[in-house]
């Protein structure tokens, strides 16, 4: 399973990538906006996205490319790793 994870934290990208790696997941995670966020976001299974630590800018876009090319999106307000290891469990079957 391939996951995009825009927002969080900077500081918590390597817990990230880690626990993505755990779930058997494949994750590109940006934090910061990219001049071409939509090309970089592919065509994953999931998009997660942590509204909070993130921008404006960066939460339009997900959104519509999640709608767009019809890949399933899911908002956290906290960008934590508990927040995320409960995402997976939902999604993914270890």
């Amino acid at each position: 399973m391939s996951v995009v994870i825009i927002g969080g934290h900077d500081r918590m990208v390597c817990q990230y990538r880690d626990i993505c790696k755990k779930y058997g997941c494949k994750a590109k995670i940006y934090t910061q906006a990219a001049n071409n966020l939509e090309c970089l976001i592919g065509n994953p299974d999931l998009i997660v996205l942590f509204t909070n630590p993130v921008s404006h800018e960066m939460v339009k876009i997900a959104k519509k490319t999640a709608a767009q090319k019809a890949i399933a999106l899911v908002q956290s307000h906290n960008g934590s790793a508990s927040s995320l290891r409960t995402i997976l469990n939902s999604r993914v079957y270890v």
